[in-house]
C-alpha cells in the first residue's frame, strides 16, 4: 500500500517528467553504442530533457498563452521521444523491457499534456 507521500509524488509532474528524463539517461547508459545509437542517444537525451525543462518552465510562465504553448512544447517532446526509443538497436531482452516501459511513459505523459491542452482550450 502507498503511503500518502508516495502517492502524492505519484501524481506530481514535475517530478514525473524528471523521473522520465531521469530514467532514460540511465536507460540509454546500459545500451550498446554502435553508430545508429550514439545519433538516437544524443537525441533522445536532448528530447527527454525538454519534456521537463519545458514543464517548470510551463508553470513558471507568466500567462495561459505562455503556459500552454510550454505544454505543447513539452508534448511534442514527449513523442519525439517515443520515437528515438523505438529506433534504438537493442541486444538484451531485459534492456527491450526497459525501453517498453519508457515508451509507455512517454505515451502517458502525451496523454497527460494533451488533456491538459483540452481544458485550457474548453475554458477560454
Amino acid at each position: 500500500m502507498e503511503t500518502g507521500e508516495n502517492n502524492a509524488k505519484k501524481f506530481n509532474l514535475e517530478d514525473r517528467t524528471f523521473d522520465f528524463t531521469n530514467n532514460c539517461k540511465e536507460f540509454l547508459k546500459r545500451i550498446e553504442k554502435n553508430i545508429h545509437n550514439v545519433e538516437y542517444y544524443k537525441q533522445l537525451i536532448r528530447s527527454s530533457g525538454s519534456v521537463a525543462a519545458n514543464f517548470i518552465e510551463a508553470n513558471e510562465s507568466f500567462s495561459r498563452n505562455d503556459f500552454s504553448h510550454r505544454v505543447k512544447i513539452c508534448r511534442k517532446e514527449a513523442k519525439e521521444s517515443r520515437l528515438w526509443l523505438r529506433l534504438i538497436d537493442l541486444n538484451e531482452q531485459k534492456l527491450a523491457d526497459t525501453r517498453d516501459g519508457l515508451i509507455q511513459e512517454s505515451i502517458e505523459l502525451t496523454k497527460i499534456f494533451g488533456a491538459m491542452l483540452e481544458k485550457i482550450k474548453n475554458t477560454n
